[in-house]
């Protein structure tokens, strides 16, 4: 999605796009223009030849419009070759109607304008060129218009002052406008690089602290190894004191515990790296999420809201869904907890094309923008900041989102994923 949205954005597309825009307005504007000066002012211009180089402008048109709906990327050279096009263009029709002495002649102009919003400095260089190159040759060879510039037009109004007049108003609004476009496309892009700088140095930190996990499980399989070989030896040798049996004992189902988690990370890691998902259904996926939660949290009053239909659609249960899932059941459990409840709401829907999973809270709300809680940085006081972080990097790479709000009694977080990626097709 991301690479789409750059290639969308990018200065050479942008310039593209409006260049496609203005290249319309300008079929219509020299069709109504000649078509003026033929029927309404009579003058005697080369008609066919004019409608000619409008036609084959349209006909460029139509495959610039093609090309840019292609999806391999536009490059800058292709977007000068655009440029070219309508400049020789533009210099063909200029040519019929008096070359450089013509008032449109500053239309020349616009290309060079937009292209400095846009290209580089070599590109805006060569477009300079191009229109210079133009400009040179209508100054020595065009065909004169068939009456006089200073002809009279109405009163004290001569043909040529109306024509700037008018080309003014049309110089001021395309550059207006379509520069305005182009600004506006740029700002977007260096919003999105920004957001995907800010999620490359997210991912590092993820990517990180999963190194530090991995190093830290392979190191702990030894003394946990070693802790159950002595537990049992233990028990054996104080097999008269009942305290201290019963206690050895849940030291030992807790070092079970350990080595059931460590091989669960194992086997997640293995998960990760195949991208195979797994196939259930909505009310399996969400049952097997809410055991496990259960377990982590006997203490918690979770409710779960999932309609039949909802329940019954075919899922393929990407790797880390289910993690993300629980991070933010676990969080809502201790929001709650700050309010001395222990009350948590799932609500599983489907909306158009979207299934939600929508986890709310009797806490205090976030009462601050997602922006600000970054990787690593927890409101909770023995929080390592990771829960939220986890969840919506396993959202965008699912193409979902994350979406939070605070309610009347607490805060909801919303974990939306496309049908498309999730759903069993």
């Amino acid at each position: 999605m991301a690479p789409t949205f750059a290639r969308q954005q990018s200065g050479p597309f942008a310039l593209a796009q409006a260049l496609a825009w203005l290249r319309l307005c300008a079929i219509a504007g020299q069709t109504a223009t000649v078509l003026f000066c033929t029927a309404w002012l009579r003058l005697e211009l080369p008609l066919l030849a004019l409608l000619a180089g409008i036609g084959v402008l349209a006909v460029f048109a139509a495959f610039a419009s093609w090309r840019l709906r292609r999806p391999w990327p536009l490059r800058e050279w292709e977007t000068i070759c655009h440029i070219g096009v309508d400049t020789a263009v533009l210099g063909y029709l200029l040519y019929l109607t008096g070359g450089a002495s013509n008032p449109f002649i500053t239309l020349l102009l616009i290309p060079i304008a937009l292209s400095a919003a846009a290209l580089s400095v070599r590109a805006i260089l060569l477009v300079c060129g191009l229109v210079g190159i133009a400009y040179l040759v209508l100054l020595h060879w065009y065909l004169p218009l068939p009456v006089p510039l200073h002809a009279a037009f109405s009163g004290r109004y001569t043909l040529h002052i109306v024509g700037m007049g008018v080309n003014f108003v049309i110089t001021a609004v395309l550059l207006g406008f379509f520069i305005n476009r182009l600004a506006h496309a740029l700002r977007v892009q260096q919003t999105e690089v920004q957001r995907v700088r800010e999620r490359a140095l997210r991912d590092e930190g993820i990517l990180a602290i999963a190194t530090q996990a991995a190093g830290a499980a392979h190191e702990l399989n030894t003394p946990l190894s070693t802790m159950r070989t002595l537990l049992p030896e233990l028990c054996r040798e104080r097999a008269g004191d009942t305290a201290l049996v019963e206690d050895l004992d849940l030291l030992a189902s807790q070092v079970e515990r350990c080595r059931t988690i460590l091989r669960e990370m194992v086997a997640f890691g293995k998960a990760q790296l195949s991208q195979v998902p797994e196939r259930l259904s909505t009310q399996d996926f969400i049952h097997s999420c809410v055991e496990r939660f259960q377990l982590l949290r006997p203490d918690a009053a979770l409710t779960v809201n999932l309609d039949t239909e909802t329940a019954h659609l075919m899922l393929r249960v990407p790797p880390g869904l289910r993690h993300a899932m629980i991070n933010l059941l676990n969080n809502a459990v201790d929001a709650s907890a700050s309010r001395n409840s222990n009350v948590v709401i799932l609500e599983v829907s489907r909306d158009g094309t979207w299934l939600q999973l929508c986890v709310r809270d009797h806490g205090p709300g976030f009462g601050q923008s997602m922006a600000s809680m970054r990787l690593g940085h927890s409101r909770k006081q023995a929080g390592l900041g990771l829960g939220l972080a986890l969840a919506e990097a396993t959202a965008e790479r699912l193409d979902g989102e994350l979406v939070t709000d605070d309610t009347s009694q607490g805060a909801e977080v919303c974990l939306r994923l496309p049908m498309l990626a999730v759903a069993e097709r």
